[in-house]
């Protein structure tokens, strides 16, 4: 089964570089050093490192705690980051500047991981979330690098792909050497796929660990300003494909309840930036880009976030927050974030990534479920017209979370109660 997998990425491989290119079409950085997906590189390689593999902005965000713990304890082991999107490139840039090497993550070819090993010589891989890569999990196996999936979840949904694949789902699994679930049920599936039961702990989530800067709540304070103290204003925050339709109607609505309330609107990704404009513009709704750097006026009714590494920013210009990626089925994005600033968090049907925090919230009245733009809407304005609810609401968000930080020391300890870098 693994020789088959293998041909298949094989026989795949120039489409990997067409895809590439066509998606630089919109996001020219996907033309950037792409020759390291496949393990060439520009500089002399590194001497001993410990491996993270965030994917894009959110797993990048998640890993700040961990680093700090790494660095604290291991100060001259040198921490490379891959990812496998430019976005999150810039955000390992921004987070940590030189303090740390990056790299684009290879693709999962033999050949290729065995020139991508030998330049960064890693101790130890850490996977953050559900990475999991068949023949880059028999090479550190091979390799005697230990292999870590932290922060990990496994949705339902995934569970029951993985299961189709039969033996060879156990056979992955069961290379991996440890995995610090989210949840129970997270840590319950990843048994269930073929990791021993004994290396199996749940540590938590690394999302809770969240600590704002205070430049940024003035940055915000400034931009506040900018757009109208006095207004209503909500962000649909990491909106997908097809989802800015659903919030824009459900805006339409809350205008004629509040016509000076003001939606920020911030895409997932970068390259739909300019479709999303559009969009706004079709309906007759006014739009500022947050890069103009200019004030709203009156008739304009949508904030356009189109920076990039900015989502807290734009969280804290709102009063109610409503996370993307869930009123389509993509399985939601992190609601702990808008949490954490006090906001009351709105999210749609599709939370299946992230369902034992959603409950969570739910359960703990610090959030509120909605299935459609109507009742986006609804919820919406039911909140913005009542401060009571929506402290109330903020409140209970922030207490969630205090309750629950600390998974990135418990993962460490977990780690490194397990595995020896000496």
């Amino acid at each position: 089964m693994r020789f088959l997998y293998t041909l298949l990425i094989y026989l795949a491989a120039p489409l990997f570089v067409l895809r590439l290119f066509w998606k630089s079409r919109l996001n020219p950085a996907y033309r950037g050093r792409w020759q390291e997906r496949f393990g060439f590189f520009s500089d002399d390689g590194q001497q001993s490192t410990i491996w993270i593999h965030a994917v894009s902005v959110g797993e990048t965000q998640a890993t700040q705690q961990l680093v700090s713990h790494l660095q604290e304890r291991f100060p001259d082991q040198r921490l490379v980051i891959s990812t496998t999107t430019p976005t999150g490139a810039e955000r390992v840039k921004a987070l940590y500047g030189d303090s740390v090497s990056h790299y684009y993550f290879p693709y999962d070819l033999p050949g290729v991981l065995k020139r991508w090993i030998r330049h960064i010589n890693p101790k130890l891989l850490i996977m953050m979330e559900t990475e999991v890569w068949p023949n880059l999990l028999f090479r550190c196996r091979e390799s005697h690098i230990p292999s870590v999936l932290a922060n990990a979840r496994l949705s339902e949904k995934s569970c029951k792909g993985y299961e189709k694949l039969g033996k060879f789902t156990e056979q992955v699994f069961g290379l991996i050497d440890l995995v610090a679930a989210q949840g129970e049920s997270d840590a319950m599936r990843f048994k269930k796929m073929g990791v021993n039961h004994d290396r199996v702990q749940v540590t938590g989530s690394v999302k809770f660990d969240i600590h704002q800067k205070a430049f940024v709540r003035e940055q915000a304070e400034a931009i506040r300003r900018l757009i109208g103290i006095g207004r209503p204003v909500w962000i649909a925050a990491s909106t997908r494909e097809g989802e800015e339709e659903a919030v824009l109607e459900a805006h339409q609505q809350i205008l004629e309840s509040l016509p000076e309330a003001l939606l920020v609107l911030v895409p997932r990704h970068p390259e739909r930036f300019d479709k999303v404009a559009q969009l706004c513009e079709q309906q007759g709704l006014g739009v500022v880009r947050r890069t103009e750097n200019r004030a709203c006026e009156g008739h304009h009714k949508v904030f356009l976030g189109d920076s990039m590494g900015e989502l807290a920013l734009m969280y804290q210009l709102a009063d109610v927050a409503f996370v993307g990626g869930s009123l389509v089925d993509t399985g939601g994005q992190n609601i702990l974030e808008p949490a954490s600033f006090g906001l009351p968090v709105l999210f749609g049907p599709s939370m299946y990534n992230f369902a034992d925090i959603s409950e969570m919230l739910l359960k703990q009245q610090a959030a509120r479920s909605v299935k459609d733009a109507d009742m986006l809407a609804k919820t919406t304005i039911e909140l913005l017209q009542d401060a009571s609810q929506r402290a109330l609401l903020g409140e209970n968000g922030r207490r969630v979370i205090a309750q629950n930080q600390g998974a990135s020391k418990r993962l460490v300890e977990f780690i490194f109660s397990r595995i020896s870098l000496n």
